[in-house]
């Protein structure tokens, strides 16, 4: 560690506030504890989560930095005690609980993944957050498996286009909702096989047509609220709905005897605040089932754009703006 710098830059707002709370501040390079990594970081992922939290709606998980950033790329500068899987100088991206907007960042060597030849450090700092949470909910949560339909809202964001691209690699057909025709138009691009204008159509009304009455066998869902009786009703028997945000209200009224006629599940988790035994075995699992086709070139992120990482506040004004397709990265 002697060699390494003692401060760096990152953004650590004091208060909360809008976008312009976020500006460069220095900050102690932190110390990898045991079991733990410092990853020199060359870009950091920007998503919803860290917007909330900036807006002081989601605060940091007990011993997180205040730091925001839950995924980044970038070499490993150095290993704490009990290390041996990962070398100082290996690219890796990785899933944190926060600490990203900053050149330096720590985080358990279980949740790290190899950055792998042909994969830009931008695109690997795209991949963990939308990957861990899309993985966990539609594939194990809701059991997705080749053949299923599945409804997905928000299908150009970080969320929507990883859900996307894992449907169609995995065979799935995917049913997404997005604000507008260019949006949707944009989806059909990505390979969703479905794209519901949720403006102009009633989605339940869509699924109805699209499934020719069956219904889906899961929806992702990460508004919430009022869209939680509606995603209910576009559920075959047996369906799954899966809750990741509450973009519309943490609340909902759902009809119980039909949960109970059709044999349907709800369920919904949050990962940030799991522990790092968790989200080191579901990075093992990402590593076997999900890394393969990152190596091979067939799965990469959809880029928005790119900030560097003074500009984080432009990049969380895009974000809140809800224009952007895809992931919004920052680097370094």
């Amino acid at each position: 560690m002697s060699d390494l710098p003692q401060t760096m830059q990152a953004i650590d707002p004091a208060e909360p506030g809008g976008p312009e709370v976020l500006r460069l501040v220095e900050r102690p390079v932190p110390q990898p504890g045991a079991g733990e990594v410092l990853i020199r970081v060359a870009a950091a992922g920007v998503n919803r989560p860290d917007v909330l939290q900036r807006q002081g709606n989601y605060p940091p998980p007990p011993g997180a930095p205040s730091i925001p950033g839950l995924e980044v790329a970038g070499t490993i500068a150095a290993l704490g005690e009990g290390v041996d899987t990962l070398a100082v100088g290996q690219p890796v991206c990785a899933l944190l609980a926060g600490g990203g907007y900053a050149e330096f960042a720590t985080v358990a060597a279980g949740q790290c993944l190899p950055v792998p030849d042909g994969l830009e450090m931008y695109e690997a700092a795209a991949l963990p957050e939308t990957l861990f949470t899309v993985w966990t909910n539609l594939f194990e949560r809701a059991f997705a498996s080749q053949g299923d339909t599945v409804l997905v809202h928000g299908g150009t964001s970080g969320i929507g286009t990883t859900a996307i691209a894992l449907g169609k690699l995995f065979g799935l057909t995917v049913i997404v909702t997005c604000g507008d025709a260019r949006k949707c138009a944009r989806a059909l691009e990505l390979g969703a096989d479905h794209a519901i204008d949720y403006r102009e159509q009633d989605f339940v009304e869509e699924v109805r047509r699209i499934t020719d009455g069956r219904g889906v066998a899961i929806v992702l869902d990460m508004v919430g609220g009022d869209y939680v009786p509606r995603n209910i009703a576009c559920l075959a028997e047996d369906g799954r709905q899966v809750s990741i945000a509450v973009q519309r209200g943490a609340h909902a009224t759902v009809p119980l005897f039909e949960i109970m006629r059709r044999r349907l599940t709800l369920t919904g988790s949050t990962l940030r605040p799991r522990d790092a035994a968790f989200k080191s075995l579901v990075a093992d699992e990402i590593h076997r089932h999900v890394w393969p086709h990152v190596e091979a070139g067939r799965l990469r992120p959809v880029i928005d754009q790119i900030y560097p990482l003074g500009e984080a506040a432009a990049a969380h004004a895009r974000m809140e703006a809800g224009d952007h397709v895809g992931k919004i990265v920052l680097t370094l």
